[in-house]
């Protein structure tokens, strides 16, 4: 329970400090690490995009850290970022290997039933959503309905070498 506690602490930092700049297309938060699919809202530089992560990891580490007693980084590496704006089939792959990235990892079966991902979100498996799902259909050509946005999340095979490259 715990840790569903701090994963939904760690989304609202998400929803609070980067939505004013991008619009949330993919997110998968796992215990020790988390990958976030964003496009910009408008023309803004890496450095203003970069800043809202920082204060994100920030504000979050400083208060698990305050409510475990704890100090140090909560996190194994450095954040990387990674522009896909010029391909739009790596996007996709990304798209779905953020959402495929609980079942690769063993924590669950099913990637529908890793609660915190997006892919609940593109199911119809929740009401409440903070991305945006309208803008990644559209770039993504994924269908509105929830058990075919399912079995096509299912039907991508993923390349090896994308986890290098993640």
């Amino acid at each position: 329970m715990f840790f569903l506690c701090k994963l939904s602490f760690f989304l609202k930092k998400i929803e609070t400090h980067l939505q004013k700049h991008c619009d949330l297309l993919a997110y998968c938060l796992m215990p020790n690490h988390f990958h976030l699919l964003i496009a910009t809202k408008v023309n803004l530089s890496d450095d203003l995009i970069n800043k809202a992560i920082q204060t994100i990891l920030s504000s979050y580490s400083q208060a698990i850290n305050k409510q475990e007693n704890r100090t140090g980084s909560l996190f194994q590496q450095h954040t990387k970022t990674k522009s896909l704006e010029s391909n739009a089939i790596y996007a996709e792959t990304c798209f779905h290997y953020i959402h495929q990235n609980p079942l690769r990892a063993g924590l669950v079966r099913d990637i529908e039933n890793w609660e915190f991902s997006s892919v609940k979100d593109y199911a119809f498996l929740r009401s409440y959503t903070i991305c945006n799902l309208a803008k990644a259909r559209l770039l993504f050509d994924l269908p509105d309905d929830g058990s075919a946005f399912l079995k096509l999340s299912y039907g991508i095979i993923l390349k090896e070498n994308l986890d290098k490259i993640m």
